[in-house]
């Protein structure tokens, strides 16, 4: 698939975007309780930090992995800005080995990394390896299951149609992407030698929304974020999400 590089540009642009702030706080709710302060934390593909950050506030043992030295650069400059201690290691999931050796985590997250991969199960295998045992791993998916909400939400009915056909698309960063299905996914994790302990939505309501679109004011926005938050854990809504989130556990 093609480099998320082509789109790292417009992806910055769109940091503050009702989207980006909904899956970021979302996703940082979903795992809250396992941000155990002086628990080791591996974030894979850390972008720009915001959950590595969230979590090194939290107490947390913070060694962050990303390939864009832009991204890297700017999580970097926030720890500092914030007085958070972070280790920062350039390179890609397949950089495990040589980056963190034999050292294994409390917790491993891989957040909106997985649609980019052409061999995302392997991902998962190479991330399974990092969790200590008893250890989760947290990581999301675009949603296979429901690829078609979004468009046909919007009535495009083309583009719903297609999404129907296919689990292959291109996304509004104008980059090929992949979604997984549940069962897809719970095969991989199987086969990494993790349990799923929990499913997560994220983003129920607003996925609809464009990709630029503005958060509303403070108080509607806090309205919309437990809504979502509890949407993203209530069946049968959490099926119909933008995006899947699941915790996992390594088993012994």
């Amino acid at each position: 698939m093609t480099s998320f590089e082509s789109g790292e540009q417009l992806w910055i642009e769109r940091l503050g975007s009702l989207r980006n702030v909904v899956r970021q706080e979302v996703v940082a709710r979903q795992i809250a309780p396992l941000a155990v302060r002086g628990a080791s934390v591996l974030d894979v593909g850390c972008g720009q930090g915001t959950q590595a950050l969230r979590l090194a506030s939290s107490g947390c043992q913070v060694t962050a992995v990303e390939p864009s030295s832009e991204l890297l650069a700017r999580c970097g400059d926030a720890a500092l800005a914030q007085s958070l201690e972070l280790e920062l290691l350039q390179g890609r999931i397949g950089d495990l080995g040589k980056l963190c050796g034999d050292r294994t985590f409390d917790l491993v997250c891989c957040h909106g990394v997985m649609m980019y991969l052409d061999d995302w199960a392997q991902a998962i295998a190479d991330m399974g390896e990092r969790v200590k045992t008893g250890g989760r791993a947290s990581i999301t998916f675009r949603n296979g299951d429901a690829l078609a909400m979004r468009p046909g939400l919007r009535g495009d009915w083309a583009a719903a149609l297609a999404a129907l056909e296919s689990t292959d698309y291109t996304n509004e960063l104008g980059l090929p992407a992949h979604a997984c299905t549940a069962a897809e996914i719970d095969v991989a994790l199987a086969s990494a030698g993790l349990r799923p302990d929990a499913w997560y939505g994220v983003r129920v309501f607003t996925d609809r929304e464009t990709a630029d679109a503005p958060p509303p004011d403070p108080e509607t926005l806090a309205l919309l974020l437990d809504a979502e938050e509890r949407a993203g854990a209530t069946d049968p809504y959490k099926w119909v999400a933008s995006q899947l989130h699941v915790v996992a556990a390594r088993l012994a």
